[in-house]
């Protein structure tokens, strides 16, 4: 199973307002649940996936978009932040390999855990 750990690393800043190209992508029942500002990038998660538009080049015009559909996850553990621990941490193991995502303390990550368990479980 390949590390997606080292080709992709982000951290979940702060809730934002989920952005209109991503609100574009978005297929026939699919509803945005919640959206986070990354260092430049926005992710979003959805009831049937994570998304995640990764800004590049000096502009910032070249967008990729990452998508990892919640069936593709075989399982996943969360790690809240403690004292000394600048963010909390999100795993996810999937079909693909394993993602690691940041979550600064601005970010509730019990919640994140709740919605990403609802759609998973």
């Amino acid at each position: 199973m390949a590390d997606l750990n080292s080709i992709m690393t982000w951290t979940f800043t702060e809730e934002t307002s989920v952005p209109s190209e991503i609100l574009d992508i978005l297929v026939e029942g699919e509803k945005p649940e919640i959206a986070y500002k990354t260092i430049r990038d926005v992710a979003v998660i959805t009831n049937k996936r994570l998304i995640i538009a990764d800004r590049q080049g000096l502009t910032g015009k070249k967008v990729e978009v990452y998508t990892i559909p919640f069936k593709s996850i075989i399982m996943y553990s969360s790690e809240n932040g403690g004292m000394l621990d600048m963010n909390a941490e999100l795993e996810l193991w999937t079909k693909a390999g394993k993602l690691k995502l940041n979550v600064s303390k601005k970010v509730d990550i019990r919640k994140l855990d709740r919605i990403i368990g609802t759609y998973i479980l």
